[in-house]
Parts: structure tokens; sequence; C-alpha cells
């Protein structure tokens, strides 16, 4: 794991996570069934610290280049905030998203894990990267994650933001307390 000097002091500034999805949700792998359909895997743990991230009133994205129904889908299921599919020109991406939830870049981490992220993966206040991601990307990082791509980096990501914005003790809290209700909860075992 790398953590930089101010990395604490960036990530308690964050509003808006956004995430690539091949590479950084996923393994990367892509898997095509007999017929042509396309299949994806993400980690449940990825998508529990995207739920809690979103219950502590931080917002979410996708910016990735391919198309995927799959990644429509669990986007949906996990009611991410945004999702920009078949970006190409992840910038210009980006730009729309600054505008639309009217954030500047200091509040906005961006989880990236290969060259094609970073244009944006620059201009970020908060750049984290996964632990499997090109050495130019885990260079410009102020986050490492230990885990892979589609492997709980996404988790550890969203566990620092947290940490720093001094939610973390009281999540643990809600899930140690005698009355623990998980109604509002939808994503348990996301």
């Amino acid at each position: 794991m790398k953590i930089s000097g101010d990395a604490l002091d960036r990530a308690r500034r964050v509003e808006l996570i956004i995430f690539d999805v091949d590479g950084v949700l996923t393994d990367g792998g892509i898997y095509h069934g007999a017929n042509g359909e396309l299949f994806k895997t993400f980690h449940c743990r990825d998508g529990f610290g995207i739920t809690l991230a979103h219950s502590c009133g931080i917002k979410t994205a996708i910016i990735t280049g391919r198309k995927s129904v799959m990644t429509a889908n669990r986007a949906a299921e996990l009611k991410i905030s945004a999702v920009m599919q078949g970006q190409m020109n992840k910038r210009d991406a980006y730009k729309k998203l600054k505008a639309q939830f009217g954030l500047d870049d200091a509040q906005i981490c961006y989880v990236a894990d290969d060259v094609i992220d970073l244009p944006v993966f620059v201009q970020a206040g908060f750049r984290a990267a996964v632990g499997d991601a090109a050495a130019e990307v885990i260079e410009r990082a102020h986050f490492v994650a230990n885990n892979f791509g589609g492997h709980g980096a996404v988790r550890e990501v969203t566990e620092f933001i947290l940490k720093a914005k001094g939610f973390w003790q009281g999540i643990i809290e809600r899930y140690t307390s005698p009355e623990f209700d998980d109604k509002g909860l939808t994503a348990l075992n996301q």
C-alpha cells in the first residue's frame, strides 16, 4: 500500500468517487460465452464499500471506455449516481460530471488502473490506484490499494475515504450495536 503524505487531507475533501470499470471494479477479464455474451465479475466487498460511501452522503460515478449491459446492471444495483459508458475521451466525461454535481477537482476521487485514465486521473484532487495498476498510474497516485482491481481494491479506497472523513467509527458502532437495523442498507451482500 502506498499513501502519500497529504492523502488524508485530500481524502477528507472527497464528495464524489469516480471509478473506471475494467481493471478497477472488475479484474479486467472479459469472458465470452458460447453465444457471444459477455461476462464480467464484480467483488461484493467493493459493492459494499460503495454502499457504505452512499450511506455517508458520498456520491459515486463511473467513466468507462467500454459499453456493457453488465456494467449498467451493476451500477443500477449499487445505485451509482452517474454512469458514463463508451467514453474514450474520459476528460469530457469528467468535465460533465464536475458540472452535474457542482464540484471542483479537490472534491473528486478518481480510481484508476491504466494509462487511458491518466487525462482524468491527474485532474482529480484525490487519486487512488488499484494494487495492480500501471506504473504510470501508481507513481501519480496519492493512495495505492494492496488489493488488485476486482478483488477488493475499491473497498480499500472507500474505507480510506470514510476513515479520513471521520465516518468509519460510526459505521462500526452501527454494525456492532445491539439495536442494529439494516433496513437502510439494501446492499448488504453486494
